[in-house]
């Protein structure tokens, strides 16, 4: 997805985020309504403390009976331990909430990018995503475990403050409030700054996370050129610039938390000034003077407070905007709503006059049409770029067509189930993935269905135990990341066993021994056509010795299929298979 894409996107979602973001609080709407009680109760205790010592100050300095200061401290000590309860009951309960909303977060999104179409992981880098998964995701966990329930303590905590002091002395009240429509002023022109701050702090950062992803899987290429200096300049220019961002949002908060500050010292100063002149002319007692000020003091606070949470809802906003471009993102090659699901899936493989590009507008297949019998071994040829690989990620409907139909088994494969679809078909390619785990796990892929005998019988196959078995711990051997600590031969042979663990009914190969070493090749040679014997298999390879055999070839040129017959029907047509041959074998011998 471009960068204009996403902003656009971003732009959509600027109302409706936290909107979004509500709805995954339903289906724990009755403990956010518990903590809301808490929240309440607590409201009102921070609320009746100041009164609590106001009356007993006044009753003090009337009567003079140090019994009030007693029962003052005993009430003040219950609402205390009664306060401290409800707070870790609602800290314990909101933490508990959080946590489980931002796991199904994580979860949904996961879930998500998995069934997004191979063209989407073409156009994004891989940090990109892995920071939407982990950074962003976990800045929303602040709102769910704090920030909403607080702004709504705020909120009530300001309208009863404001009450109380109407209802004690409205003039002094009124006082008390003179500063407030510039509170309002400021904390409007915060929001608004925030917002865009920490949006660009999170833009920053996604940069920053795929430069990193890109570089550290590059590293060995880096090294090999000696373009360490030089990349380490990109990455601190990245650096600086998110440094910057996350500067220009400290400076945010550093200046407007002192403002407010100041406006409360300040308004504190006005009410005691005319509380005073008032308390000397006998128009309010010391008590209800006590009470206001200490009431200015909380009055600001959560002022304060609602404009720093307002700020983190932002940052969460961003954050959100982010996720849900990608939770918006249509998989490009669509399930049927129906899907059609045969009783085993036999192999027949048919083009029919398929137009295909990768980019909706430069087609690499033109008008291509072929048919593969079950059983069938074809070959493809042909330059890089004529459309040969094309052809294999258009059987397992990698990609959509634009034009023509392709058919398995009689049934076009956009209304077969695109499960069924890929798990008949076995893909041995050349650049091959290994993930962390282990042998056994790599060649499982977690397919619980797949028993240790199975795994043991599909590495025999290819002769990949024979370096399993070598290993400290055999089947159970840890695998780095990659498979860095296997050669290339040996991940190749693993990417083979697992193939065939999974029993496909169609082999797709494409350049699938090109990493492995003479030797080798022959040694699974005898396995793979074993392997072969009644699958459907579909080889594309460079080397034409490796596909002599093969009961159809057909050479491709520029999208299109030019030839076709086995090996020595094309020698004997003098065409493009026969300059492709010659060249070879001159390759070869001047070698």
């Amino acid at each position: 997805m471009s960068k204009l894409t996403e902003d656009t996107l971003e732009s959509d979602y600027k109302g409706s985020a936290l909107l979004k973001l509500l709805s995954y609080m339903k289906p724990y709407l009755g403990w956010f309504i518990l903590c809301l009680v808490f929240i309440l109760a607590l409201t009102g205790f921070d609320l009746y403390r100041p009164v609590l010592i106001g009356d007993a100050i006044d009753l003090f300095e009337s009567e003079g009976n140090y019994d009030v200061i007693v029962e003052t401290a005993v009430k003040y000590t219950i609402v205390l331990v009664f306060g401290f309860i409800f707070n870790i009951s609602q800290t314990w309960l909101l933490q508990k909430t959080g946590q489980k909303i931002i796991l199904s977060i994580r979860r949904e999104l996961y879930v998500h990018i998995q069934s997004l179409s191979s063209r989407y992981f073409d156009l994004t880098p891989v940090g990109k995503l892995v920071t939407r998964v982990t950074n962003d995701v976990e800045a929303l966990n602040e709102m769910y475990s704090g920030i909403l329930v607080r702004l709504f303590r705020n909120i009530v905590k300001i309208t009863g403050l404001a009450a109380i002091m109407l209802l004690l002395d409205w003039r002094l009240a009124l006082i008390s409030f003179v500063l407030l429509p510039v509170v309002v002023v400021l904390t409007v022109i915060f929001r608004r700054i925030a917002r865009e701050t920490y949006r660009l702090s999170r833009t920053r950062l996604t940069d920053l996370n795929t430069f990193l992803s890109e570089n550290i899987s590059g590293m060995r290429i880096i090294q090999i050129f000696g373009r360490e200096k030089r990349k380490f300049e990109e990455f601190d220019n990245k650096s600086y610039k998110l440094y910057k961002a996350y500067y220009r949002e400290m400076m945010v908060f550093a200046i407007f938390r002192p403002l407010i500050y100041l406006l409360s010292v300040v308004s504190l100063m006005i009410v005691l000034g005319v509380g005073s002149q008032e308390v000397l002319g006998s128009v309010i007692s010391i008590g209800t003077l006590y009470i206001f000020a200490q009431y200015i003091q909380s009055f600001f606070d959560p002022i304060q407070e609602l404009a720093e949470q307002f700020s983190t809802l932002q940052s969460s906003i961003a954050s959100a905007e982010k996720i849900f471009t990608i939770l918006n993102e249509e998989p490009l090659v669509k399930e049927a709503e129906e899907p059609v699901m045969l009783p085993q899936i036999k192999g027949r493989i048919e083009f029919s006059h398929v137009w295909f590009a990768y980019d909706n507008e430069n087609y690499v297949l033109r008008d291509v049409s072929f048919v593969i019998e079950p059983g069938q071994k074809v070959a493809f040829v042909g330059a890089t770029g004529a459309g040969k690989s094309s052809i294999l990620n258009l059987i397992g409907r990698y990609y959509d067509i634009q034009k023509g139909n392709i058919y398995i088994d009689g049934v076009d494969i956009r209304q077969l189930s695109k499960k069924q679809l890929r798990s008949a078909i076995g893909q041995m390619q050349q650049d091959v993935f290994i993930f962390e785990g282990t042998v056994e796990s790599n060649i499982r892929l977690y397919n619980e269905d797949i028993t240790p005998e199975e795994v043991k019988k599909a590495a025999e196959y290819v002769n990949a135990s024979h370096f399993i078995e070598k290993l400290p711990h055999g089947y159970s051997e840890p695998v780095s990341e990659r498979g860095s600590t296997f050669s290339a031969g040996e991940r190749q042979l693993l990417s083979f066993a697992r193939t065939l663990a999974h029993k496909p009914s169609i082999l797709v190969m494409d350049e699938a021994t090109a990493n492995i070493d003479t030797e080798t090749e022959l040694l699974i040679q005898e396995a793979l056509e074993k392997l072969m014997e009644g699958r459907t298999t579909i080889m594309v390879a460079h080397r034409l010795s490796t596909i002599q055999h093969a009961d159809c070839i057909m050479v491709m040129h520029k999208g299109k299929i030019r030839e076709q017959g086995t090996h020595q029907e094309l020698l004997a047509q003098g065409g493009i298979y026969k300059k492709l041959y010659e060249l070879q074998i001159h390759h070869e011998i001047s070698a």
